[in-house]
């Protein structure tokens, strides 16, 4: 099991080392969505706490 995570994680790289390099604007474009993604679910998840908690 331990080889199969290996590979995938290899195939995983080399797949996004591929996309970079054969569309950087696409994948930059990827990443910063991500990154909004990410950060309004912080953001969505402290709101929620801070609800739970009536501040």
């Amino acid at each position: 099991m331990q080889r199969v995570k290996k590979i995938l994680l290899w195939l995983l790289v080399a797949f996004a080392a591929y996309a970079i390099f054969t569309s950087p604007h696409q994948a930059a474009d990827i990443v910063k969505t991500s990154g909004t993604i990410l950060a309004d679910g912080a953001k969505n998840i402290g709101s929620f706490f801070d609800a739970l908690l009536k501040r």
